[in-house]
Formats: C-alpha cells, structure tokens, sequence
C-alpha cells in the first residue's frame, strides 16, 4: 500500500508545526491519481453536483447520523470545541455542528484599527503575488487568474493585475461562516458554476488551479469609501469544494441578527458575519490591488519554513507551508500605496 506524505502547517499562536490529519485522505488520492487519469467521465461524474449532493447527505443527513452518540462521537473526533458555541444543545446533528454559529465577538477578539485586513475564516492561509517581480509569485498555482474571476470581467481582470492573493482553506471540522476582511461598499456580486473538486492539498497539486473550476461567488468591495478600509478594490471569492452543496449569503451587521442577502450597493462591515458554507471542506481566496497591502511578517516566515513538509512544497517545487489562522486574525495591514 503507498504511503502518502505528510502534510504539515504552522500554529500562528505557537509556532509550531502540525501534522495535519486530512479527512478521506486515501480515497481522494485514488480519485485524483487514478480516477482523473483512466476515466476521466466517471471523474467528472465524480465531481459533479449530484454526486456531492448525495455524499453530503450520507455524511451528515442520515438518520443513523443523528443519533446523540454519533453526534458525540463526531464532536470528539472533530475536537469542536462546544464552550464557543451559540445554543450548544440545539447542535443536534452532523448539519448543525457544521453550521453552528459561535460568539466571535468575545472568541474571536478583532483588532480595533481599520486598516487591518482580517481573515475571513478559520483556516490554513498561503499568501501570493500575480506580479513576476515578487518573491511572491504563484499565477496560475492555485487557480487561474482569468477563469477565477470571469473571463468577461475585464474591469476586474484589470483592476487586480499585479495584486496580490490569500488562499484560505477550511477543513471540515473549522467553524464555517465566511466574514468580511474589510469595511467598504459591495460593488459587484455574482456566482460562477462549475465542479466540486476537492481542496485536499494532495489533490490541488494532482488537479492545477482546481479553485476557478469549482462553482465560486465573487464579490467586489470598494474600501474607498467613507468609513472604509482604504486599501483599494478588494475581491472575495468564495469557492465550494467536496461535500458543500451551497454558499448562504447572509450578512449580519450585528452578531448573526437580521441576516440578510449581500447586495450590489450594501455598505458591510470588517469582521461581520457574510455567508456560510452548507457542509464539508471549502476556499476563500482574497485578491488585493498592487501595493495595496502588506501581509504580516510571521505569515510571510512560516511560509518559508525550513523544516515543515508540506504537499504544496512538494508539488510546486518551492517551500508553500500555510498558517492556521482564526477569522478575524489580523492577516495584512495597509500598504504604501501612493496614488
């Protein structure tokens, strides 16, 4: 039997370096090395909607599922940690620990200055550049550029040219709200279909820019505006992965009260609450304009660890060990933007 390699990460809080356990590991190591390769339609069929659908609703809709020890048991295996939750005895099944909500007002502290960029999610963060001069440089690693955003949005295309991106990857048992990195005024919103690849580190590097071929929503914030961020034209993109069959926008400008679509037009506020993944593991992507932001030094270290092994590194040819960051976490501060 292969033995697949280690994947490993960075512990912001601690520094150190964790062996990361990833789910179905060996049966998304088939599928990707063998499956995309011999029968590239059953692949497909594989990756489709309807396949998704009916393995997020083996893993957390069964009846057998939902039973007070098999709730208990995934919670233990999954290390949720319940003192965090909102209504703890409500979470009831596998879809509600998934879609639980948690007091990030008070466990999930944000810093106070504007101009800090914040994570959007609890995740494992990598950092990149699309400009060839920067030792940042990753274009066309994750996802393409063109196809992540739309090959038609030539506005965009344009605006974030020689920007620089943040890859956010939620594993399944992450707390699964998506929340705003900036202050400013939504400008564009839309969704754009496609496939449910998975965004296991092995299979990222086995399939190239998986993440503009998963169905994604994109949404254009413009924190130039009066009490905004002030670090130009942000992009999030949204993207489904395995086993998520839905991104729920529902912006609370106040904890998770009042939720409510994200509109072309609506004003959002840095570290509130914006959409939620509907179950399994998924992806943020930030994209900022050029010279716009500065990300955090200790982000920009672990990435270079010397000794972390990571599938990233082995698959790109070049030291990529992520941080596991929190949502809400400074992640980047404003940068020496001049225009």
């Amino acid at each position: 039997m292969t033995t697949l390699p280690e994947h490993q990460y960075i512990q912001r809080d601690t520094g150190q370096v964790i062996t990361e356990r990833l789910f179905s590991d060996r049966m998304i190591h088939l599928l990707y090395a063998h499956a995309r390769e011999r029968s590239p339609r059953v692949f497909d069929q594989l990756t489709s909607r309807r396949t998704n659908d009916c393995c997020a609703f083996w893993q957390f809709d069964l009846p057998s599922r939902r039973s007070p020890a098999a709730v208990r048991r995934m919670i233990r295996q999954l290390a949720i940690r319940m003192d965090e939750c909102l209504s703890p005895d409500e979470l009831t099944s596998p879809r509600k620990l998934f879609e639980r909500q948690i007091r990030y007002w008070q466990c999930r502290p944000m810093a106070l200055d504007e101009n800090q960029i914040v994570s959007p999610a609890d995740a494992r963060m990598l950092t990149g550049s699309f400009a060839r001069q920067s030792q940042l440089f990753l274009k066309e690693k994750f996802f393409d550029y063109q196809d992540l955003l739309g090959a038609n949005k030539t506005r965009w295309l344009e605006a974030f040219q020689d920007g620089q991106f943040a890859v956010f990857r939620l594993t399944p048992e992450k707390y699964h709200y998506n929340h705003l990195p900036v202050s400013g005024r939504v400008v564009d919103i839309y969704e754009i279909q496609g496939a449910y690849h998975s965004c296991n580190p092995g299979a990222v590097v086995r399939m190239v820019t998986p993440y503009s071929k998963n169905r994604r929503v994109v949404t254009i914030i413009d924190t130039d505006v009066p009490n905004g961020s002030h670090v130009g034209l942000v992009a999030m993109v949204e993207v489904v992965a395995l086993m998520i069959g839905d991104i729920v926008q529902r912006y609370s400008p106040e904890r998770y009260d009042t939720p409510r679509p994200v509109t072309t037009g609506m004003v959002v506020r840095r570290g509130q609450p914006k959409s939620l993944y509907r179950p399994g593991s998924s992806v943020d992507v930030l994209m900022f304009q050029n010279n716009r932001v500065q990300f955090c030094d200790d982000i920009l270290a672990n990435q270079h660890h010397a000794s972390a092994r990571s599938r990233f590194s082995r698959g790109f040819g070049r030291q990529l060990v992520e941080t596991e960051v929190q949502v809400r976490d400074t992640i980047a501060m404003k940068g020496a933007f001049d225009g």
